[in-house]
């Protein structure tokens, strides 16, 4: 029998260090296992394996990919430390990802679900108000646990952004999903779809460039998270420049939620938001970027600690998933040096290893 003898320092947690572990049987150990014929050893600076807690695994620009591309797609994040994603919305169907022990763990939430004619072609299952408690119940049980609703797109009546979904619609959809065991999250972008979705009940909001102070104080008084996808909203300007000529005023809207971005976060988070990483990848945005996503976090304001808790220890414990515990699946991220001391160390792990098998990086 053999183990894998990791000599640390071990980030169990923000203000918990080890010195080391082993890994037996795919599994995490702090106790010298014994009766072992062969160790062999890992240096460095050790976290729990990272996570994107909003990308699309299956999903390209014209809607689901082959399951080729969708591999693809979870080598990336595996290659980047990222080994558990909350996938927030997907239009393939990927759950032959669990029978594979070398590609990440997945959170499914489904397919998105739109407004008809509200969102981007062949993403979403496509219903009207009457019908989104259905197709809520329905999602819920292609997904692990959450449910995607697009809350705001484009208005064509006022060529701006605006909310998809009237609050009654809400308030049963989410009841729905709360009764078949999943959270909720939701897309939005704009102002004026936060304040009905907080009150509603839901679990989280995506992207949520929108805040204001009125709905901050509504997502910290009820323990709503927010994923805010930096990565994806330094698209913006691009996204602007290319819907200026048919909707101007939208145009406008994104340069300014744009402009606000970090401001936007950092009161999220210093009133006591939730705030966890995500990098929207999948669709038009390339994979493996959560480091990326943590160094924009830690830009907008949040501390050290709390930017890499929102990829690490935090985020795990939201996910109801294990970190750098007794007995958990090895999922870990070996660097060279202090990612606390250096966040752009999350760039080049030394070594990533998921179910207790080390992966070389490309």
């Amino acid at each position: 029998m053999s183990a894998l003898h990791l000599r640390g320092p071990l980030l169990v947690g923000p203000h918990e260090v080890a010195d080391s572990a082993w890994v037996v049987d795919g599994r995490v150990t702090f106790s010298r296992p014994t009766a072992i014929r062969e160790i062999s050893t890992i240096e460095g600076w050790v976290l729990p394996g990272l996570v994107d807690a909003h990308c699309h695994i299956g999903l390209g620009p014209d809607g689901a990919v082959d399951d080729a591309t969708s591999e693809a797609q979870a080598q990336t994040d595996r290659d980047s430390g990222a080994l558990l994603l909350r996938d927030a919305g997907s239009a393939a169907d990927t759950r032959w990802v669990d029978d594979r022990d070398d590609l990440p763990v997945l959170i499914r939430a489904g397919r998105h679900i739109a407004r008809s004619r509200r969102y981007i072609r062949n993403y979403a299952e496509e219903v009207e108000p009457d019908d989104l408690p259905a197709a809520v119940t329905r999602q819920a049980a292609r997904g692990d646990g959450w449910v995607k609703l697009v809350g705001d797109w484009v208005d064509r009546e006022t060529g701006d952004l605006g909310p998809c979904w009237p609050r009654a619609a809400l308030v049963a959809a989410i009841a729905a999903a709360h009764t078949a065991g999943a959270r909720v999250t939701a897309h939005c972008f704009g102002e004026d779809g936060l304040s009905d979705l907080m009150a509603t009940g839901i679990d989280g909001i995506e992207h949520a460039t929108g805040l204001t102070s009125d709905t901050v104080g509504s997502a910290a008084e009820r323990g709503i998270a927010v994923v805010p996808t930096l990565v994806n909203i330094a698209t913006f300007p691009g996204i602007a420049a290319g819907a200026e000529q048919k909707f101007p005023r939208y145009a406008t809207h994104l340069r300014a939620l744009h402009a606000r971005r970090y401001q936007t976060v950092r009161e999220a988070y210093e009133a006591g938001v939730p705030i966890y990483a995500g990098t929207d990848a999948g669709g038009a945005l390339a994979h493996g970027l959560v480091a990326d996503e943590v160094l924009q976090l830690a830009r907008a304001g949040l501390p050290v600690l709390a930017a890499l808790s929102a990829a690490t220890w935090g985020a795990r414990a939201w996910l109801g998933r294990d970190g750098l515990v007794e007995g958990a699946p090895a999922d870990l991220v070996v660097y060279p040096d202090d990612p606390r001391a250096d966040l752009s160390v999350l760039r080049a792990p030394a070594h990533v290893m998921l179910r207790g098998i080390v992966h070389s990086r490309p």
